[in-house]
């Protein structure tokens, strides 16, 4: 895999979890990264001392990306600390779980700003400043494509991503930028763990282990940083000629 070396990343929701995986991992493979959260700044701030001591380039920045005037601060401010852009990871997202009947209209601006209009905004800011051979992955989820019991906001949430992946793609591949989006499967995060009960119909009377030995091919949750490695290959030199698509990072669910 081709290195990252020279080049700058904005990974967002990045203080814990997948995205914290993924900040890692860019870093790792040369990349200079900018760190963003919106509360957890202890994780953060320690996320970037620990890429400084691998020798690595990072700074945190906070930001809501359910806010519009906090996404342009967001990558303006990326961009006055390093003079370029080449690579976003937009992996902020929150989860939900509900039955229609308990759906309300609150709950669907709350989801929706920050899995689906956050994503897309910060592409948009973002997109102003890449270059040719600029990269550019969403977070979807294999929920947008498979049943999961009372997941109807969140699903619909994602799904919007895979649609606006599979559009953008040709109107940023006019400037020789790829955009694509990621698909993860059941992750060990605590997000995931707070979760994971509810994934499992209601009617079924096994536990969340053997849930997950049914449900999918390698019969266990990803590590984040099975994850990031995908990741790393959409925004590396490799995945050149991959765009508009949603790849599928899922251990074979079913």
């Amino acid at each position: 895999m081709a290195g990252l070396s020279g080049k700058v990343a904005l990974v967002t929701g990045a203080a814990r979890g997948i995205g914290r995986a993924v900040a890692v991992r860019l870093a790792e493979d040369g990349a200079t990264v900018a760190v963003n959260y919106r509360s957890s700044t202890a994780d953060a701030e320690q996320l970037v001392a620990e890429l400084e001591k691998r020798g690595g380039q990072a700074t945190a920045i906070r930001a809501d990306v359910a806010d519009l005037s906090e996404i342009r601060r967001l990558v303006d401010q990326v961009v006055e600390t390093y003079g370029r852009l080449d690579i976003l990871v937009s992996n902020a997202g929150i989860e939900h779980f509900a039955p229609l009947d308990e759906i309300t209209p609150e709950d669907f601006d709350r989801v929706f700003s920050i899995n689906t209009k956050g994503q897309l905004f910060v592409t948009q800011q973002a997109a102003r400043h890449l270059g040719a051979g600029g990269r550019i992955v969403l977070t979807s989820s294999v929920s947008a494509t498979r049943s999961v019991f009372h997941h109807t906001l969140y699903a619909a949430s994602k799904a919007a991503v895979n649609g606006m992946v599979l559009n953008l793609a040709a109107e940023l591949g006019q400037r020789g930028i790829t955009i694509n989006a990621i698909a993860p499967g059941g992750t060990a995060t605590g997000m995931s763990a707070a979760n994971a009960i509810h994934y499992r119909h209601p009617l079924l009377d096994i536990t969340l282990p053997e849930w997950e030995k049914m449900h999918g091919a390698l019969g266990r949750l990803a590590s984040p940083e099975e994850i990031a490695a995908v990741t790393a290959f959409l925004v590396s030199d490799d995945a050149s000629y991959i765009t508009g698509r949603t790849i599928a990072a899922d251990g074979g669910f079913f």
